[in-house]
């Protein structure tokens, strides 16, 4: 696929292929974590770039139930690895095929801070006509203006409770009002990602 020459509020694909190489992310190992895996896909759409998330469907007992996430899931014994089960899952979720996609890199992998869960992400550009349809586990799936998610008057905090205890978390509240806000291991790799390659600089927090 052609890559596009600059992208509204992120530089071209090309240069953020670039800029997730350096510096190297950082790649982890931690003993009884799962692992777990998720693609970012960039469209460069007529009013500019946009990220897919994913609203999940939910399920009693599914500790991610009902929240916004990227596509896809749990690193299977029988993937080559953490990119191919991102890939896998995302076909079985949407639908969508990305090895018709550009793959631009992948960001430091992150480990959950309440569960053990250790998740990695890998960046795709895609084409603009992109067309999915979601499965039963997803409830949901749209496309977010990057200005939208870096609008600083759609950050605030968002508080939950686990295992009985009350936390709260960094948050973004997405244009939309029917969905539940941005948080967690999500808002984490999506700010990595911003910081990574905009000027945006609003810090990520645990």
């Amino acid at each position: 696929m052609s890559i596009p020459e600059k992208t509204a509020g992120l530089p071209s694909f090309e240069m953020i292929s670039c800029l997730l190489k350096h510096p190297r992310p950082a790649l982890r190992d931690i003993p009884g974590h799962r692992r777990a895996a998720v693609a970012l896909l960039l469209a460069d759409t007529e009013p500019g770039c946009q990220v897919l998330f994913i609203e999940r469907a939910t399920h009693p007992g599914d500790p991610w139930s009902g929240n916004i996430a990227f596509p896809g899931g749990k690193v299977e014994p029988d993937d080559p690895g953490p990119r191919e089960a991102a890939e896998r899952e995302t076909r079985e979720e949407l639908d969508i095929d990305l090895s018709q996609a550009s793959y631009l890199g992948r960001l430091s992998d992150f480990d959950g801070a309440h569960l053990p869960v250790l998740l990695s992400c890998f960046v795709y550009g895609v084409n603009q006509s992109l067309s999915f349809e979601a499965n039963e586990e997803v409830k949901d799936a749209f496309w977010v203006p990057v200005p939208d998610l870096m609008d600083i008057e759609r950050h605030g905090v968002h508080q939950f409770t686990f295992s009985g205890d009350r936390f709260e978390s960094p948050c973004i509240r997405l244009p939309y009002p029917d969905k539940p806000v941005l948080w967690g291991l999500t808002y984490r790799l999506l700010m990595n990602f911003l910081q990574k390659t905009t000027t945006f600089t609003r810090g990520i927090t645990d």
